[in-house]
C-alpha cells in the first residue's frame, strides 16, 4: 500500500498577491532600540521609547506641570505691596516634584518601616503611610505621626453638622 502524501495545497485567500503588502511593513527596517538606551525596543507611536519609558517620560512631564502650575498660583496670589514678583523658577519647581515623588514610593516598600521584616503580602498599612508587620502594625508599637485625635474629631464634626436658626426671626 503506497503512502499518502499529508501535504495539501495552500487555499488561495492565503496567498499573497502583488497587490497586497505583507503585514507589518510599515515597520521594514525592523524594531528600533528604545531613544533611552535602556535596552528594551521602542515605537514610533511612543517617540521610540519603550513602554516602561514612555510611562515615566509622561509621568514627569505631569509633574512639572504640576509643579508649575501650583508655583504660578503661589505667585499670583502673593500681594502686589512687593515692586519686584519673584519669578517662576522651574528647576525648582520640578526638584521639588521629584522629592515629593520620592517620599511616597518609599512607603509602598515590601519591608516593615520599624523593624524591616520583610512582610510581602501581609503588610498592614498604617494611616501614617507606612507599611508594618504584625508586631508593629498598631499605632502604639510603632512612630505613627498620624493624629488619631485629630481625625476622629474632623469625623464627627463631618457627620453631626450644626443646625442653626435663621438670624432674621419675624417678631409679632
Amino acid at each position: 500500500t503506497p503512502r499518502r502524501s499529508t501535504l495539501r495545497p495552500i487555499p488561495n485567500h492565503l496567498l499573497l498577491d502583488e497587490t497586497m503588502e505583507p503585514q507589518g511593513s510599515e515597520n521594514a527596517q525592523g524594531p528600533l532600540p528604545c531613544a533611552n538606551d535602556c535596552g528594551f525596543f521602542g515605537s514610533p507611536a511612543t517617540r521610540n521609547l519603550c513602554s516602561k519609558c514612555f510611562r515615566d517620560s509622561l509621568r514627569r512631564a505631569e509633574a512639572v506641570h504640576q509643579a508649575v502650575t501650583a508655583a504660578a498660583t503661589v505667585a499670583a496670589t502673593a500681594s502686589f505691596s512687593s515692586a519686584a514678583a519673584a519669578p517662576v523658577d522651574h528647576e525648582a519647581a520640578t526638584a521639588a516634584a521629584t522629592e515629593e515623588g520620592k517620599g511616597r514610593a518609599k512607603g509602598k516598600s515590601g519591608r516593615c518601616a520599624a523593624c524591616g521584616r520583610k512582610v510581602g503580602l501581609m503588610g498592614f498599612e498604617c494611616r501614617c503611610g507606612g507599611v508594618f508587620c504584625g508586631a508593629h502594625r498598631y499605632s502604639d508599637r510603632h512612630d505613627c505621626g498620624f493624629d488619631y485625635r485629630g481625625a476622629g474629631r474632623d469625623a464627627i464634626a463631618r457627620a453631626n453638622p450644626v443646625v442653626r436658626a435663621d438670624k432674621q426671626v419675624d417678631k409679632l
